[in-house]
């Protein structure tokens, strides 16, 4: 098969290391990719938004599948345009990506179909929204944006002056734009969180191993909320017991409402949830894999990948058994001195290999460019280090380790994965 990845970032780099593994690759473009992608696929120039330039590639290069990595491709309909092409895509249509693409669709879809979740209002109006954060006078209070904001539209408002700051900057400044039209004000929910990515063709859904990220900038949970800095699988806190009352509450009924909606999902959800002492409820869905859960979930995926996707493409998920590794895994993010906030991008990296690499661990690259045989960051996340190991203590200190053998200036990562509550 000659497959073509969409998108440039660590998950990316994550699905074409583990697309790879398939005796049925005979050739693997990603587009655009990055630097570490460039080692492992042939890259290719074309933007990830741009739908007509991706489908004439795939004609032109005798593509055979299709896989839409990214949220805001997924958002636009790239899927459905490979589709009208005639070429087998991977990934949920527009119709259904919705789900993420909107959380007031979600949060919509939970409160008609029962599915639990925190409880919610939505505003289009800044004045109002205000209005009722006071009469509330509940906090912590979340805000979250409407529309996708690259995973950083949510803001958790300690007090009433960081509530009104958080509406303003999302609804009047426009800080992530259009997303911010409408505004999702839910309470605060406490407890462990957990990501569970599951595969699902519309009819089954098989959950993937279950993984826990780490959002905060900073060691103990401090500092700005970021794309992730860092995860483990398995998550401590996620139970036989508890999977099982996610797949029945949770994960089933979220694909029969789609399906009732007329939207059914194909592809991979993620499901955000959080273990509140009423039981897990659902803090977000993702209509993607995600970054960087698929860091540390595809290494423990033993089952051809491409034979998954196939199997979700023809709606025969029911028909094919999904094994997975024993072993826990653990990833470090090394990010650029300064993110989420201003950095700087050109630095020389040091300490990789001509692959990308280094010994004892996968080095996945998400901000990366490659030239003139050197790698340079390219991003505020530069690098995912992941390592498998037996236990979680020993995939930590093979990751670590990893970490210490890579250098460039300004390089952050936090010290505390897997440590933290």
């Amino acid at each position: 098969m000659n497959i073509l990845m969409i998108g440039s970032g660590g998950r990316e780099h994550a699905l074409v290391k583990k697309l790879l593994e398939s005796p049925q690759v005979t050739k693997l473009y990603t587009a655009p990719g990055n630097g570490g992608i460039s080692r492992d696929s042939i890259c290719v120039d074309i933007p990830v938004m741009d739908k007509e330039k991706m489908v004439q590639f795939a004609k032109d290069n005798s593509i055979d599948l299709a896989f839409v990595a990214p949220d805001d491709p997924l958002a636009a309909g790239m899927v459905d345009a490979f589709e009208a092409a005639g070429i087998r895509a991977f990934g949920p249509n527009a119709k259904a990506a919705v789900i993420e693409a909107s959380k007031v669709f979600s949060k919509d879809l939970m409160k008609k179909y029962n599915i639990p979740t925190a409880e919610y209002e939505v505003f289009d109006n800044a004045q109002k929204a205000v209005e009722y954060i006071e009469n509330r006078n509940e906090f912590p209070v979340v805000v979250k944006a409407d529309g996708l904001a690259l995973g950083k539209g949510v803001i958790i408002a300690q007090n009433l002056d960081e509530a009104k700051a958080a509406v303003k900057s999302i609804m009047e400044d426009k800080k992530f734009g259009e997303s911010g039209n409408h505004i999702v004000i839910e309470e605060f929910l406490t407890g462990p969180e957990v990501s569970v990515l599951s595969f699902t063709d519309g009819k089954t859904v098989k959950p993937m191993v279950s993984s826990k990220d780490h959002k905060r900038a900073y060691d103990n949970d401090q500092g700005l909320n970021t794309g992730g800095m860092g995860t483990i699988s398995p998550n401590p806190y996620y139970t036989d017991e508890l999977a099982k009352e996610c797949q029945e509450t949770i994960f089933e009924p979220t694909i029969k409402a789609m399906v009732a909606e007329g939207r059914p999902f194909k592809g991979c959800l993620y499901f955000g949830l959080m273990l509140t002492p009423k039981g897990p409820k659902v803090i977000e869905y993702n209509a993607r894999f995600g970054d960087p859960e698929a860091q540390v979930v595809l290494p423990r995926l033993k089952t051809d990948l491409v034979d998954i996707v196939n199997a979700v493409i023809d709606e025969k998920l029911s028909d094919i058994d999904i094994e997975w590794s024993n072993d826990a895994s653990a990833c470090v993010v090394m990010a650029s001195g300064g993110y989420p906030e201003a950095y700087k991008k050109g630095i020389e990296i040091t300490g990789l290999n001509d692959k990308g690499n280094v010994d004892g661990a996968t080095v996945y690259h998400a901000g990366t460019v490659y030239k003139d045989g050197k790698f340079f960051t390219n991003g505020g996340r530069v690098l995912g280090v992941t390592a498998t190991a037996p236990t979680l203590d020993e995939a930590l200190e093979k990751a670590y380790k990893a970490v210490d053998k890579i250098h460039f200036d300004g390089a952050h990562y936090r010290k505390d994965i897997g440590r933290t509550k």
